[in-house]
């Protein structure tokens, strides 16, 4: 069964793989910048990025030697910004050497059993299965495994037959082979099964379950925020500030915020006292709404109000809080696709 598995799925893939730049090498770098990318990221989206990330960073010594704002801002429009902050510090951690053993990849701030076993699998043709999105699926619909893909039993299930099954001599082609087929036709709505290869054999497609498998048992909640955003003009300049807290865009840069629990109208942010401590009283004029938008990330949506105003006179502890910069020198500072959005659309 083995044996068979691999070899109809590596007869699949030579006649639909896809063609991807980090498919074309064997260097550890470059194939872990491409799976950090794709780790939250789709195909499509992150052939880009990727490309403009190994040009300005194409080893080990240059992500490395650089600035973390820097590496933030080649990161800009991916979102999961700790996956760059990881990238550049796994980058200083091995001195200009990757590393080769599994169990020292994996050591790697940021990498999982996932990634580990793509780079060694990859790069040097280790026998290491991977076990993604892609494949649970498949496994799951082809041998009717019903046990949950997020649980620890059902992990356990998936890791011990994806490395039964895999091919070791070549290991990294069944591994693009099994990734490739999930991505492309295993897909996760609406698969086409009448013109899979497996589907005499495919569980899931003999039992009308193929909507219904894989099973995971634990949809993450989404929680809401409102943020409130102040564009404040000073003879040409804006004010931005770093955000160091640990939480969503952390180290990015952003407009001054005062964020809520529930929804305010301008009357109610302006009494704040987050916005008291920004402005000498009576000092605020000509307060603006700019733009409402509601931004969605994985697990919160956040409904962010940008207002416009000009303040006659600025608290003193306000300006050491905050830089000011000249809006030309905006593209500078690494922001999130919140904030580039609403620069780029009304600024």
């Amino acid at each position: 069964m083995e044996k068979e598995f691999a070899r109809l799925l590596i007869e699949w893939y030579h006649e639909h793989k896809r063609d991807l730049p980090w498919r074309n090498t064997n260097d550890p770098y470059l194939i872990w910048i491409s799976e950090i990318i794709l780790q939250q990221t789709r195909v499509a989206q992150g052939y880009a990025y990727y490309q403009r990330f190994i040009e300005r960073f194409p080893n080990l010594e240059s992500l490395a030697a650089a600035e973390e704002n820097e590496v933030l801002k080649y990161w800009q429009g991916l979102g999961y910004y700790s996956r760059a902050r990881n990238l550049h510090q796994a980058a200083i951690s091995v001195n200009g050497v990757f590393p080769v053993k599994y169990e020292d990849i994996l050591k790697l701030k940021g990498v999982g059993t996932y990634t580990a076993a793509a780079i060694c699998s990859f790069a040097y043709n280790q026998p290491h299965a991977v076990v993604d999105g892609n494949v649970y699926r498949v496994l799951s619909r082809f041998f009717g495994i019903n046990e949950p893909i997020d649980s620890g039993k059902g992990k356990k299930i998936f890791a011990s037959l994806a490395h039964d099954l895999l091919d070791k001599v070549q290991p990294a082609l069944y591994n693009q082979a099994i990734m490739d087929f999930g991505a492309l036709q295993c897909t996760p709505l609406s698969p086409d099964c009448t013109v899979c290869p497996f589907k005499n054999r495919c569980f899931a497609f003999n039992h009308n379950m193929v909507s219904s498998l894989p099973i995971k048992q634990n949809k993450t909640k989404t929680s809401e925020r409102f943020f409130y955003y102040l564009l404040i003009r000073d003879n040409g300049n804006i004010y931005l500030n770093k955000r160091t807290e640990n939480d969503i865009w952390k180290n990015l840069y952003e407009l001054p915020l005062i964020e809520s629990n529930t929804a305010l109208a301008v009357d109610d942010f302006i009494r704040k006292q987050e916005f008291a401590s920004i402005f000498k009283e009576n000092s605020v004029v000509n307060v603006r709404l700019l733009n409402k938008t509601k931004h969605v990330l994985s697990h919160r949506i956040i409904y962010a109000d940008f207002y416009e105003l000009e303040a006659q006179d600025i608290k003193m502890d306000f300006l050491s809080k905050y830089t000011r910069l000249n809006m030309a020198d905006l593209e500078l500072y690494p922001v999130s696709r919140l904030m580039h959005n609403f620069f780029e659309n009304f600024l």
